[in-house]
């Protein structure tokens, strides 16, 4: 049975639907539905982790540890009135919050999860992944420049900014990785980590990429962290400088999913992060909780942004662009030369 069929295959024998259309259909509903009740706890865990940062409370009233705020601000949003904006170009003004949540849903199609959970794994998978991902601006911009609003129109462009600073150092130290595992397909890339690097004091290290290469790591790391637009890097919307930039105009179920879509490419980002250099879904215990070990691990990842957004200050524009340009970029292409050299040692 082979790895890009296995959920669907499965699905298929569970309900009956064999292994066509169908069951890949229920196979990406139920990994979209995975990823979207966990972009929807956010909602209550970014307010509890930012007031443990800030020595604040956070909700307390609404269920088990306020919980159940994620229901409230669900019915709050969707209750609203969807206003749109006289001067708006309705069918970029609509499409672009579809944009912004599908283009991060479709990029787990390639990502292996664990236990037998992946829709697709193509030979060029994380060039899938990084195409597809980047579409998320596309969305930004689209809803800036589409609400005629000038505020939005500055959020827009600084989506621009920043998706064309801090993309091609991302990629480029992707490819260092790439160099090292010999494929693009996503599941060998993971399959590549398998092994064990060194033992230390009797603990064994595994083969992670973000032990064999730390350096790439970080920088992954810090691209990828500008790439989704999260503090200090959040230029895109900067609210308390932009009015909430290219979303000023939207409300309702239009800002519910772009504020979903935002959170959906965080996980995503954590997704790649895991798959490139934590080993994917490995981790102790048996193969079955290779699901259990892959959300936690992007779950760390978005945790670690939320440190971030509460101890770093956000950068100034020209700030933002010069690390994006001047810093990361240079470092991605060193890294890749130095990777490049090690490879070619190694196979020769």
């Amino acid at each position: 049975m082979s790895s890009n069929t296995v959920l669907a295959e499965r699905i298929g024998e569970l309900l009956g639907l064999g292994d066509g259309l169908l069951a890949a259909l229920v196979a990406a509903a139920f990994v979209a539905t995975l990823i979207l009740v966990n972009a929807g706890l956010v909602v209550w865990a970014k307010r509890k982790t930012t007031a443990a940062f800030t020595d604040r409370i956070a909700v307390t009233h609404l269920g088990p540890g306020g919980i159940l705020i994620i229901v409230a601000d669900a019915v709050r949003l969707l209750s609203k009135e969807n206003i749109i904006p006289e001067a708006a170009d309705r069918p970029a003004y609509d499409l672009a919050p579809l944009i912004v949540v599908f283009s991060a849903l479709l990029g787990f199609a390639v990502i292996p999860m664990g236990s037998g959970i992946q829709i697709a794994d193509p030979e060029v998978g994380l060039a899938f992944v990084f195409a597809i991902s980047s579409l998320g601006s596309l969305g930004l911009v689209m809803a800036g420049y589409s609400s005629g609003n000038k505020f939005s129109l500055l959020g827009s462009l600084r989506a621009v900014a920043t998706s064309i600073a801090y993309e091609i150092p991302l990629v480029v130290t992707g490819l260092s990785v790439v160099l090292f595992a010999g494929t693009l397909r996503t599941s060998h890339i993971v399959d590549a980590q398998s092994g064990e690097l060194v033992a230390l004091a009797g603990v064994a290290i595994p083969s992670w990429y973000a032990f064999v290469n730390p350096f790439a790591f970080v920088l992954f790391l810090a691209a990828m962290t500008a790439e989704v637009g999260r503090n200090p890097f959040d230029m895109a919307e900067a609210p308390s400088e932009l009015v909430a930039g290219y979303q000023t105009e939207y409300s309702s179920v239009y800002f519910t999913l772009i504020y979903m879509g935002e959170f959906v490419h965080i996980f995503l980002g954590g997704a790649i992060v895991t798959t490139v250099f934590l080993g994917g879904p490995a981790g102790p215990g048996p193969a079955e909780l290779g699901i259990v070990w892959f959300l936690a691990k992007i779950w760390a990842v978005f945790l670690f942004t939320q440190w971030l957004r509460s101890a770093v200050p956000r950068l100034r524009i020209d700030q933002f662009i010069e690390i994006g340009w001047k810093g990361l970029l240079v470092l991605s292409f060193g890294n890749l030369f130095v990777t490049a050299v090690i490879v070619g040692v190694l196979a020769g």
